[in-house]
């Protein structure tokens, strides 16, 4: 039972954000949010979007550090990786 995060790479509304992923279970996945503070919002499917002030603080409570496709990779072994939302594409 690992939860993982990767590099603050992904820049979004003016910041860096990490992903904050479980290879066990949402359940985990929730409760360590929690534990670090994150917002129910910032849960995207199936992972945690994290802004970069907030990386030092998850790996201090636990988190693992890997690369990006390592993340995606433990997440699709883990069976919790969900298909992205498509959106409706304008006529």
């Amino acid at each position: 039972m690992t939860v993982y995060i990767d590099p603050p790479n992904w820049p979004g509304h003016g910041r860096m954000w990490s992903h904050l992923i479980s290879d066990v279970s949402y359940d985990e996945l929730h409760a360590f949010a929690a534990r670090l503070g994150a917002p129910p919002r910032a849960f995207d499917g199936d992972h945690y979007d994290i802004p970069s002030d907030s990386y030092a603080e998850a790996v201090r409570l636990g988190a693992v550090e890997v690369g990006s496709k390592t993340l995606v990779h433990h997440l699709r072994t883990a069976g919790l990786r969900r298909p992205k939302r498509r959106r409706p594409q304008a006529p």
